[in-house]
């Protein structure tokens, strides 16, 4: 694994200026320039934010490549990207979950998600930390720390936590490192990180995106998406990434499916729709800005409705987590069997051995109950998971996100993403205060969007978008007015906490 200076210092790298990639038909620097500059971002702002585990050192070679070609520009041209390190990409780079156990699983092949973005023209700079084993390895974790890369922290304050899974990736488009990371959810896992740092996060619609070459947690839940800096950015990822994968079945209908989901963008999608509005999602300090973005979603012409008489159902939340112990010990076994005969721990039986032989670094911080509760599961054939599977999937889709927008007679439903970031405490695991209502679109695998809605505090918070299965375009467009016409997201501070703000420390002195 190349450290970051010595990749810089083989390249040459000059800092130069960055950000998103131009629209289509607008001329691109060159792919080496982006990719300089992103290398030097890195550098310079990652120190004392862990968001990156490893820069690839093809990187510069890669956008190299790429001016030289002769052929087309693709519609990423250039387009310096991280992705969560449970994503294989060909190269020197281990894909490790974060986890000491995989440090050396060097697979030399391209998750199909990344030989599409490289297609389109992307150049894959590195990999991006992230909550162990997408956090779910102990009910005391601490979101966006691994073994590996150490504790991702917010760049708005350095003290709050960047949610997780995909913790290191959201945290490093916030900060200007890079203008996409590629995450991967199977509940919350890019939409809370996205929303908790101050940027666009898109999970879509269950089988747009290849699983192959992902580690795994739940074949009936796991997606990859993106997270940007803006709407159009998260559109024209997507549209790089979407298709069907032969390999994995759950995308048999992707091609089917998939737009142009950048020529859908429209500043007056919100004109005349009716929108669920989700009140039971509110609070833990949403209220203010969650009111502002009603008014703006109104004076777009959007019919908002209130849904306040819903309770997402406890048994739904049950369920889900037996589906999750069950198809991680199934799909996570399956997993490792492919990887290369010089990774030792082939079982999550073996992986649970693992961290008890490395416990001063694994399991100094927290345990793995979560880890044994899945080790004892009895396999895809048992009658208690397929009974969890049917409600939890009947709970949150047909009787949940489905009956809203039917009964209410509504496209999609909006509501605060989550609350604002609560602080890394390593001696009592996260202490999320609450809000949202992203389960019901995880569980479910229907799409959803969030987009930055302003900030509590000096913390941001996002608006969530969500639909039923497929309606990807139309989400992300209902998301891009509201974006086009707010303007909410933030540069982050990176104060070493939000209690040293020029807005907040005079009022925490004594009165003279």
């Amino acid at each position: 694994m190349l450290p970051i200076s010595a990749a810089l210092a083989l390249a040459g790298c000059a800092a130069a200026s960055g950000g998103e990639a131009p629209p289509r038909g607008l001329a691109a620097a060159s792919a080496e320039t982006q990719t300089r500059a992103a290398l030097a971002r890195i550098e310079r702002l990652d120190e004392g934010l862990n968001a990156v585990i490893a820069i690839d050192p093809t990187a510069i070679e890669q956008a190299q490549a790429l001016d030289r070609s002769s052929t087309a520009r693709g519609l990423l041209f250039g387009m310096p990207i991280l992705l969560k390190d449970n994503i294989e990409a060909r190269g020197p780079l281990p894909t490790t979950a974060g986890s000491l156990a995989l440090k050396g699983n060097v697979t030399n092949r391209d998750a199909p998600l990344v030989a599409s973005l490289r297609a389109a023209g992307a150049v894959i700079v590195g990999k991006a930390n992230l909550s162990e084993w997408a956090n779910f390895r102990s009910s005391d974790s601490i979101s966006g720390w691994s073994a590996v890369g150490g504790q991702t922290r917010n760049p708005h304050a350095l003290d709050r936590n960047p949610c997780g899974s995909s913790s290191g990736g959201a945290a490093a488009v916030a900060a200007g490192m890079v203008p996409a990371a590629i995450g991967t959810e199977t509940d919350g896992s890019i939409t809370c990180p996205a929303a908790v740092n101050g940027i666009v996060g898109f999970k879509p619609t269950l089988g747009l995106v290849s699983r192959t070459h992902i580690v795994p947690l739940s074949h009936s839940q796991d997606t990859a998406g993106p997270m940007t800096r803006s709407v159009s950015g998260a559109a024209r990822v997507l549209a790089a990434m979407a298709g069907t994968d032969p390999a994995d079945p759950g995308t048999a209908e992707a091609d089917q499916h998939r737009s142009d989901y950048v020529a859908a963008l429209s500043t007056t999608a919100l004109e005349g729709k009716r929108i669920g509005v989700m009140r039971f999602a509110d609070g833990f300090g949403t209220e203010a800005p969650f009111e502002e973005a009603l008014a703006a979603l109104r004076r777009e012409g959007a019919i908002l409705v209130d849904i306040d008489n819903y309770e997402m159902p406890a048994e739904m939340g049950d369920a889900e987590f037996t589906v999750l112990l069950t198809e991680f010990k199934a799909d996570l076994n399956a997993y490792l069997a492919t990887l290369p005969s010089d990774v030792e721990t082939r079982s999550l039986a073996d992986l649970i051995a693992f961290n008890k032989a490395h416990g001063e670094r694994e399991l100094a911080l927290f345990g793995q109950d979560t880890f044994i509760e899945a080790e004892a599961t009895k396999g895809l054939g048992d009658p208690d998971y397929v009974k969890a599977r049917e409600t939890s999937f009947r709970l949150a889709g047909p009787e949940g996100i489905d009956r809203l927008l039917s009964d209410y007679n509504v496209v999609a439903l909006v509501g605060p993403t989550l609350s604002p970031a609560w602080l890394i405490d390593s001696v009592n695991g996260d202490q999320v205060p609450g809000g949202g209502a992203g389960s019901l679109a995880a569980i479910a695998g229907y799409p959803h969007l969030t987009v930055p809605m302003g900030e509590v505090k000096g913390l941001p918070v996002g608006l969530s978008f969500i639909g039923p299965k497929w309606s990807d375009a139309l989400i992300l467009s209902l998301g891009y007015d509201y974006e086009q016409a707010t303007r909410k997201r933030v540069e982050p501070r990176f104060l070493e906490s939000i209690e040293e703000s020029p807005e907040i420390a005079p009022l925490l002195e004594p009165v003279d």
